[in-house]
């Protein structure tokens, strides 16, 4: 680790004696996660990321999965390769307690309350925002560790892209729209298909001779299809706009398969309704279905909400956004076997909220709070408040506290369990949390930034099955500490970003580490531009120790990626990608695979792109 940060640092140094005088300061990227308004990163009072089109371009990646590995502050894991189960553990919460959007739409499993990142196609995605640390207040329930937004494709023109690599894995998308401004339209159509890898190994077994063993060495492949529609009209000071996305996918594991539909529309009108007034008003829906045959389950999740947010410009200072959530969820938990229905339940939740947001000068200040009602388990209030001041043209310091909840899902309160065992309680609350953070920023020069957080996070009540018949109950407490260090620049020909997180999650309890989650964490992204038309990057990403299931500690790692883009023409480029080029054999889940050294290229034709 000593040495990786040493190289870290070096390579670091040596870009920044590399700025030239002429290099071309960019516009600060926009986001609108964090306070559910278009507001600069930059200006933000909180941490946020923006993974961009370009970004994901750059990349040449295949899956969502190699991108947010990369992300400060996010452990990611996933069992097998392409279409595995995947987990996400922001700022070292659970991954329930992140807050999944796509297109401003709630998208995870009202069933597990989980989101299927594994099924994810990143030829769909136009960009993701992250943003670390609770938004409740603004949000709602889910968001303590922070929200992940997705926000789907946007094509003008047309475009194809076919793609082949390691592991027989073929991949290919086509789409075609036209924007003028705001209107216009975009479809795109994607599959992709993984003869893949056996997902486990024999250390999954407890001992050659355990009769339970699933391991089989057969090759678990992934298929998936999927589609993206988007389009919107103005109509004199308001824009009617809408987007579905749907994805089909099946992947498979030694037992069996899953089948898995994911699906997210939504309906939304913006525009101003006075000089300082300004609405959205959005009707989303979110579908998924999870079926696995071998075990006899399946999980559908139904969910609707409506939205009404208004933003009013006080003055030249100050700005107020509030607005009013409703959402109807119906959950059902299938036993095939029996052809019976395990959950069969819905719920409603109504949330107001309001944010005020001021700037005086030096110095800014956020205030938020919101109130939540819920048909199954009860009302929760949360609210935040931040206060950041401009020291300098160059440093910045801000600090923040922020309170979260996450809400019960449908198998947490309903499912019967087996004969009484791991049973549901609708008497449960939901969880609770508080986080305090304190943020330093330095830009010492144009397209150079330097950030650095610390934060503490505190969840009580947490959801645990113990006690008699391990049935669900409000007992267990976690406690969060970390710092994070992160750095990206634009300097001449080069284009770097980097990031070191240390993190101590831990249960309160038994004082012990939270699984899957590691002390320590870094990565770094470097890539130069030979001329107009060829790039070319490396990825390092380390990962320390962590704690796994039944007592095991997984070794720490480190994987170097490179990858190239080369535009032919106006219309052709071709993308390159080598994922673990030392070919490591390292462990991400006890008992699971990962690939080994594996290349990936892809021919796009986009003119005018």
């Amino acid at each position: 680790m000593k040495r990786f940060c040493v190289l870290s640092a070096a390579i670091l140094a040596a870009l920044s004696a590399s700025l030239r005088a002429e290099d071309i300061t960019e516009q600060p990227t926009v986001q609108v996660t964090a306070s559910r308004v278009a507001q600069s990163v930059d200006d933000t009072l909180a941490d946020v990321s923006v993974i961009t089109r370009q970004d994901i371009d750059a990349s040449a990646s295949r899956d969502v999965y190699d991108l947010l590995r990369l992300q400060a502050g996010v452990d990611i894991y996933r069992t097998g390769g392409a279409g595995g189960q995947t987990a996400l553990f922001l700022r070292g919460t659970n991954a329930n307690q992140v807050l999944v959007l796509i297109d401003g739409v709630r998208a995870s499993s009202a069933t597990t309350g989980g989101f299927t990142f594994g099924q994810l196609p990143l030829d769909a995605i136009e960009r993701i925002e992250i943003v670390r640390g609770p938004r409740a207040s603004y949000w709602g329930a889910d968001a303590i560790g922070g929200v992940i937004q997705i926000f789907t494709r946007r094509i003008d023109g047309s475009r194809i892209a076919v793609g082949y690599g390691s592991y027989g894995d073929a991949d290919g998308s086509a789409g075609i729209g036209h924007w003028n401004g705001a209107d216009g339209y975009s479809v795109q159509v994607g599959a992709r298909h993984v003869r893949g890898f056996s997902a486990t190994n024999p250390s999954i077994c407890n001992g050659p001779d355990d009769p339970y063993c699933s391991y089989n060495p057969d090759d678990d492949g992934y298929r998936n299809t999927n589609a993206v529609v988007r389009a919107a009209h103005t109509f004199g000071s308001q824009v009617l706009s809408g987007s579905l996305y749907r994805s089909q996918g099946q992947s498979q594991f030694d037992q069996g398969y899953v089948n898995t539909i994911m699906q997210v529309g939504g309906v939304n009108l913006d525009g101003a309704l006075a000089d300082n007034w300004t609405h959205h008003l959005g009707a989303g829906f979110t579908r998924e279905d999870s079926t696995t045959p071998a075990f006899g389950s399946s999980y559908l999740s139904r969910r609707w909400n409506l939205t009404w947010q208004n933003e009013f410009r006080l003055d030249e200072h100050q700005q107020l956004v509030a607005g009013v959530d409703y959402t109807h969820e119906k959950g059902q938990s299938l036993d095939l076997y029996a052809g019976t229905a395990r959950v069969d339940d819905a719920r409603h939740d109504t949330g107001v909220f309001a944010g005020w947001r001021t700037n005086f000068g030096a110095f800014d200040s956020e205030l938020s709070g919101r109130y939540d009602d819920s048909s199954a388990y009860g009302s929760a209030k949360t609210g935040s408040l931040a206060l950041g001041w401009r020291v300098s043209d160059a440093w910045r310091v801000y600090a923040s506290f922020g309170q979260g909840f996450r809400a019960p899902t449908m198998n947490e309160l309903y499912d019967p369990g087996y004969g009484g065992w791991y049973a549901g309680n609708p008497d449960l609350t939901p969880e609770r949390s508080h986080s305090s953070e304190l943020g330093l920023e330095f830009t010492p020069v144009a397209n150079q930034h330097l950030k650095a957080n610390l934060y503490s996070t505190r969840v009580n009540d947490l959801i645990s099955f113990t006690g008699f018949q391990s049935q669900a109950i409000n007992i267990a407490h976690a406690a969060i500490d970390g710092a994070q260090l992160s750095y990206d620049a634009k300097l001449g020909d080069w284009t770097t970003t980097a990031s070191y997180t240390w993190e101590d999650p831990r249960d309160a309890d038994a004082h012990t580490q939270l699984l899957r989650r590691a002390r320590n964490k870094a990565s770094a992204i470097i890539e130069r531009a030979f001329g107009p038309r060829f790039t070319a990057g490396a990825e390092v990403n380390y990962v320390g120790h962590r704690e796994d299931v039944g007592d095991v500690r997984l070794g720490g790692y480190a994987l170097l990626n490179l990858r190239a883009r080369y535009a032919i023409n106006d219309a052709w480029s071709i993308d390159g990608r080598i994922e673990n080029i030392a070919d490591r054999n390292y462990v991400v889940v006890h008992g699971y695979n990962v690939a080994g050294r594996s290349l990936f290229a892809q021919v796009v034709w986009q003119p005018g792109h």
